[in-house]
């Protein structure tokens, strides 16, 4: 596909793409405001900055970006970050992330992919870099980029199956993989997939996302939260997709009541927690939710009779959630949903378990399972044996949990190795 073709594609189909953005502000107002900065439009412009511009499309990234940015604004004190992001999540993560900066980081939602709504970005706040983490490759920013400004591709994973989809785009994706600038990969096979749609600059640097430090804000919240969830052991099902939520609960009924462990559950979307609230209510299970649990209160709130599944209804908390359970299952791996990051739990010394679907993280799965941390299971009721076998044995919990903390220990170092790379590039 010529990019001139997709320029056009975009234009046509931008009346459809506002009417969508219009249509999602029914469940999450947040796609309702700040229109103007989707399609190029900015306040005033504030001059005199060294800018550095960090692309995190939503939660997921913006949570991996966290070393990273910290690490630029030490390196570069004279400099402000423009975070930029593509879903509401994400900017409130940001939010959330990194008020601590003051006006040193700004967020702004990224600009369609349209040469002159890109171009008006880059004027308005005149960057030396554009950073993309992960997987962004945007031909129209790239292509803009590339008049200007250097182009990297950091804490970059690429699967399999992205890269045949990448492939079908044919020379519109290998043109903008040859404009970037550097690629920092997480792995070497997603250097060699990288390095197969022309990118030029490839270098494997490990995952930033073992970078993270647990806040002892979250860890406090999780010491908090724990003491409110009684003495039961916890199974906490995270980052669970639509789908998967209905094959847990229907593999936790089959357990027999008497002694069941507490479930809690924290979708990873946020529009969905009335809809899952739902589907633990329809099964005759209690429900406490996370947001009606008052931070004044110092007695248990699930008792053996009530709250059996907790609703993990809260933004910004997952290190919380993790750090008071006793098992982590990381969801979007039970459905053939590509998986999500299981790094968090392992720093935190939790036993992971995940389902058979870990294509978007097939290494780090791989290498986590290899190292005793991880186990992967079949399906929901494979899950539930295995974490009820855990639950009960404190030995093997412990074990696991200590193999799950070295593992992520001895991948730390990623953010040092971009940062020494990205240096080259920053002037």
């Amino acid at each position: 596909m010529p990019r001139t073709l997709y320029s056009l594609l975009w234009m046509l189909a931008m009346p459809l793409v506002l009417a969508r953005l219009w249509w999602r502000g029914l469940k999450e107002p947040g796609y309702r405001r700040h229109w103007g900065e989707r399609l190029g439009f900015y306040g005033p412009r504030v001059p005199g900055w060294h800018t550095i511009w960090v692309h995190a499309v939503s939660v997921g990234e913006t949570r991996a970006a966290e070393p990273l940015i910290d690490a630029l604004l030490a390196a570069y004190p004279q400099s402000r970050i423009v975070l930029t992001h593509m879903t509401p999540t994400g900017r409130e993560t940001g939010k959330a992330l990194f008020g601590k900066h003051g006006e040193r980081l700004i967020q702004s939602y990224l600009p369609y992919d349209t040469v002159f709504m890109v171009r008006r970005f880059i004027r308005q706040f005149t960057p030396r870099i554009c950073i993309l983490m992960e997987t962004e490759v945007w031909p129209n920013l790239i292509a803009a980029c590339g008049e200007r400004i250097p182009v990297a591709l950091v804490n970059a994973r690429l699967s399999e199956r992205s890269l045949k989809r990448a492939h079908r785009f044919g020379s519109l994706m290998t043109r903008a993989a040859r404009a970037i600038t550097l690629v920092a990969a997480q792995t070497e096979a997603d250097a060699v997939r990288v390095r197969s749609l022309g990118a030029r600059q490839v270098e494997v640097t490990g995952s930033i996302k073992f970078d993270v430090v647990v806040p002892q804000a979250a860890l406090d919240t999780g010491a908090w939260l724990r003491a409110r969830l009684g003495p039961r052991p916890v199974l906490l099902c995270a980052s669970t997709r639509d789908g998967e939520e209905a094959l847990i609960l229907d593999a936790w009924q089959r357990l027999p009541a008497a002694g069941r462990p507490l479930l809690a559950i924290v979708p990873r979307h946020p529009q969905r927690f009335d809809e899952v609230a739902a589907l633990i209510v329809a099964r005759g299970f209690g429900l406490r939710r996370r947001s009606a649990i008052d931070p004044a209160e110092r007695g248990v709130v699930c008792g053996e009779g009530e709250g059996e599944v907790l609703l993990g209804d809260s933004m910004g908390e997952m290190f919380a959630y993790y750090a008071a359970c006793d098992v982590a299952f990381v969801g979007g791996s039970l459905l053939p949903l590509g998986g999500q990051n299981l790094i968090e739990p392992c720093a935190l010394g939790k036993p992971v378990l995940i389902g058979p679907h870990t294509f978007n993280f097939a290494l780090v799965t791989e290498e986590a399972i290899g190292a005793g941390g991880a186990v992967c299971i079949a399906d929901a009721d494979e899950l539930v044996t295995c974490a009820m076998r855990l639950l009960v044995d404190d030995a093997a919990r412990a074990h696991m949990g200590a193999q799950a903390a070295s593992f992520a220990q001895r991948h730390r170092g990623a953010t040092a190795r971009t940062v020494g790379l990205l240096r080259r590039l920053i002037y």
